[in-house]
């Protein structure tokens, strides 16, 4: 049996969220060792001593640990929906940049010491420039979803989760429609599957794209 890359992720993490879509989608197998936070396992402070997630060992020792450089890994090797045509890096830098400065700052005020409702409206601000964008289109860069949608949709799924009431409200009417479908889609729901934080004895297991 060949060995796998070995994944280290978080479930929840949307830098781990779009490194899993990808991987997915790509039908690359890899062995899921899901790491709990406050208890990172030294295999992965090894290959990372950054210590965020996600990390990508491959078989040769090589590590990977950028979220958009795994994506690209994955989608280089296969890209079965042709994700990498449709690919904005600046809308992506944006969401990477100013907004996730804005949903950290609004998600954990007490950590950043911040006002959560005005880094709420400038992230909001943000979102309304991507709401603008699909009324024109199903997606970011077209009809159909690529790395740019698959990037940044994790963000704002986390965005939208800190407050669903408040967001509901809010007039973005194709972003909500857009942020919809991906959660609704059988991608997403493979990508969330829920997994027992890894142990050094747990017998290796893949984690690859139900067909």
């Amino acid at each position: 049996m060949p060995i796998l890359p070995i994944l280290y992720s978080f479930r929840r993490c949307p830098y781990a969220i779009r490194a899993r879509l990808a991987l997915l989608i790509s039908g690359q197998g890899v062995e899921l060792r899901e790491v709990v936070l406050r208890a990172k396992p030294d295999a992965m402070l090894h290959a990372s001593p950054k210590g965020t997630v996600p990390v990508l060992v491959l078989p040769n020792g090589q590590v990977i640990d950028q979220s958009l450089d795994i994506m690209r890994w994955a989608l280089a090797a296969s890209d079965p929906e042709g994700w990498l045509t449709r690919r904005d890096d600046a809308l992506i830098a944006a969401n990477d940049g100013p907004f996730k400065h804005h949903l950290d700052r609004t998600k954990y005020p007490d950590r950043h010491g911040s006002d959560p409702a005005t880094h709420r409206e400038q992230a909001l601000a943000l979102l309304q420039g991507l709401d603008a964008r699909l009324r024109d289109s199903d997606q970011l860069c077209g009809a159909r979803r690529g790395l740019t949608d698959m990037a940044i949709f994790p963000f704002v799924r986390q965005f939208a989760a800190i407050d669903p009431p408040w967001f509901a409200a809010q007039p973005v009417p194709a972003l909500r429609r857009w942020l919809a479908g991906h959660l609704k889609s059988d991608l997403f729901a493979q990508a969330m599957r829920r997994v027992s934080p890894w142990r050094e004895s747990d017998t290796p297991k893949p984690f690859r794209h139900d067909t």
